[in-house]
């Protein structure tokens, strides 16, 4: 039954909140914290002005505060959210697990001394030695396997993502 009045009492306060707001922007050449902490002020100390000046003192300061902790809240977490993009991200490889096939054991790679050659069971249960963890579960690979000492560095495609656009407010 108060859905339309409380609705109709948001949508002033919002209006009035958006006109001051932006009546500060204007007025002083910046968009930052303090035109919605003064636009809440104003706006909370305007819609009490028919109960008097301590009235509309009282709630411009409770306006006032209320868009402070909102800001500081909303910078907050933006800083946190800007140092959680900054880390580093580290993606361990996956530890040797026993039992699968093609898989080197946990600290040797493939053609080191001290590791064994893959092998698994065919479907006719002969042994297949195996060109990588996927080649021991669908037969032998085709190509022969080069035998070398070092390891060879492959480039592969760039996975570098998009900029991501920073939100903090500039002063001028």
């Amino acid at each position: 039954m108060n859905a339309p009045r409380v609705g109709g009492s948001f949508a002033v306060w919002g209006g009035l909140f958006s006109a001051f707001d932006c009546t500060m922007v204007y007025v002083r050449q910046k968009e930052d914290p303090w035109n919605s902490i003064i636009a809440g002020a104003a706006t909370g100390g305007f819609l009490q002005m028919r109960q008097g000046l301590g009235a509309s003192a009282r709630s411009a300061a409770f306006g006032g505060v209320l868009l402070a902790l909102i800001e500081g809240a909303g910078i907050m977490l933006n800083k946190f959210m800007s140092q959680q993009q900054q880390m580093p991200i580290v993606i361990e490889e996956p530890a040797s697990v026993a039992g699968l096939p093609g898989l080197p054991p946990m600290g040797r790679a493939p053609g080191q001394p001290g590791s064994e050659p893959a092998t698994s069971v065919s479907s006719n249960g002969a042994e297949a030695s195996s060109g990588g963890w996927l080649g021991g579960w669908f037969g032998k690979s085709k190509e022969p396997e080069a035998k070398s000492s070092g390891s060879e560095t492959k480039i592969l495609e760039s996975f570098d993502a998009p900029p991501v656009p920073s939100f903090e407010y500039n002063n001028k």
